[in-house]
């Protein structure tokens, strides 16, 4: 499947010097890509009103997409047509079990020039690998995914930001300059110079890609473990379902990203161009986490959610040092965790800013369903209900192919944007992201072996790049 990106266009503002009349339709436009309805001229020109008022901000990036930078037009061609419709390319029905695509090898798509890092592809999934310093790693990221980061921040920042004036009044970019001022004290210096790499590499304000990665997340997920009796071979398995606004499109610029850091634990995430943090994640020493949002949205003096699992990925070498950097650490709002790792030791996890508590498993909880013994389960209401019914189904009979089953529909949500399943003991990762309008319960699942895409990325950079003719 192909796209003419000849007819996409982009706008650069600069400082507000080259804001036109129509501003209020062109944010209007991005807020309707993401399935949003304008209604009215006074919602116009609020949205007109606000954007002159923010102008200062960088980048304005036209719904139609970025494909007249000619630099990116050959890029474009190879991975980002294809890329923006990766999830029509291989439907899948609801009335068939998720299919797991077979095994073939990562094929090399991209090599940044300054050997940091490369994308792979995979039955139209992407791949990203970025190694070096954190200034190093967020150049390539820029460099390589300049097409999704854009994207990202159109929709996350600008298009979100003016549905809420228009639904609502409020102005996200007010909300997320207040969650960086009080979050930037707690963050690790190591993760903002990455992120203001990688901004300048792909020529958007700083100030935007620091919004797209402190957007206040709120989730409705689910996620679970099993261990010992309650799988097929005592093998430890960990699910991952990411409930969240699937009508903005985002699974578009999904891909899963490899970090190696320098002097860090590298480590892959199923996660989005332009966003540095995570929240589904396994590292190299088999520490796997997902999370699931609460309430108290407002509690910002503490490292953001994503950003304090990335660093749990980086430094954590078991669940237990794991549970010891959430406890440590200044936390934001209130968040549900799942952590396992290749010893076997599972648990799940609640926090607040003030209080966190662990849970054992089989441990049993006022605010959850029963919960079976070799397992460690966190969702809420009915979804939760149901996912305890199939796990006490499915018990002592569980592998991979069973764990997909367990995740689908009505545990998860109609909103289902990505799941994953990990194997902590052997590094393995099976994910799906959604379609374009179908969950990514009923989409099919590849497969990601953390060990193997680090060699082949090393591979990679130590192979020497063709001269230019």
């Amino acid at each position: 499947m192909t796209q003419n990106v000849s007819q996409s266009s982009s706008r650069v503002v600069a400082n507000g010097k080259s804001l036109s009349d129509d501003i209020g339709q062109s944010a209007s436009k991005m807020a309707s890509a993401g399935n949003t309805a304008f209604v009215g001229t006074g919602a116009a020109s609020l949205v007109r009103r606000q954007f002159l008022r923010h102008a200062g901000c960088g980048v304005l990036v036209g719904a139609a997409g970025l494909a007249n930078m000619a630099t990116w037009a050959n890029w474009n061609d190879s991975f980002g047509i294809s890329a923006a419709v990766a999830q029509d390319a291989v439907p899948s029905s609801t009335d068939q079990p998720p299919q797991i695509v077979p095994r073939p090898p990562w094929e090399l798509l991209e090599r940044d020039s300054a050997k940091h890092g490369a994308v792979f592809a995979l039955d139209h999934k992407y791949c990203m690998v970025v190694s070096g310093t954190p200034e190093q790693m967020g150049a390539a990221h820029g460099r390589l995914l300049r097409w999704f980061v854009h994207r990202l921040v159109e929709r996350v920042v600008y298009g979100l930001n003016a549905a809420e004036a228009v639904s609502g009044g409020s102005w996200l970019l007010d909300t997320l300059a207040e969650v960086e001022r009080r979050t930037l004290p707690h963050i690790p210096e190591r993760f903002m110079a990455e992120c203001d790499a990688m901004s300048q590499a792909a020529g958007i304000a700083v100030r935007d890609g620091r919004y797209a990665n402190f957007f206040p997340e709120r989730f409705h997920c689910s996620g679970f473990a099993v261990r010992g009796r309650a799988s097929v071979d005592g093998r430890i398995l960990h699910a991952r379902v990411l409930d969240y606004m699937r009508d903005i499109a985002l699974q578009r610029y999904a891909a899963v990203q490899i970090f190696v850091p320098d002097g860090y634990i590298p480590w892959m995430s199923l996660g989005y161009g332009g966003f540095i943090g995570t929240v589904t994640a396994m590292n190299a020493e088999g520490v796997a986490v997902g999370e699931m949002g609460g309430r108290g949205e407002g509690a910002w003096d503490g490292v953001p959610m994503s950003l304090l699992l990335r660093d749990l990925m980086e430094r954590a070498h078991t669940t237990d040092e794991a549970f010891e950097i959430l406890r440590s650490t200044p936390r934001t709002c209130e968040y549900y965790y799942v952590i396992s790792d290749h010893r076997g030791t599972i648990c799940g996890v609640k926090a607040t800013p003030e209080h966190i508590e662990r849970l054992e498993p089989g441990a049993q909880h006022p605010e959850l369903p029963t919960v079976p013994p070799d397992t460690v389960l966190m969702s809420a209401g009915d979804r939760a209900k149901e996912l305890s019914r199939r796990l006490h189904e499915h018990y002592g009979k569980i592998d991979v192919p069973a764990m997909i089953e367990i995740m689908r529909r009505p545990v998860a949500m109609e909103s289902n944007l990505h799941n994953a399943v990990f194997a902590p003991q052997s590094q393995e990762m099976w994910f799906a992201n959604a379609g374009r309008t179908t969950p990514a319960c009923d989409e099919s699942y590849c497969h990601c072996c953390l060990p193997e895409m680090l060699d082949l990325h090393r591979r990679t950079m130590n192979t020497p790049m063709a001269t230019p003719q």
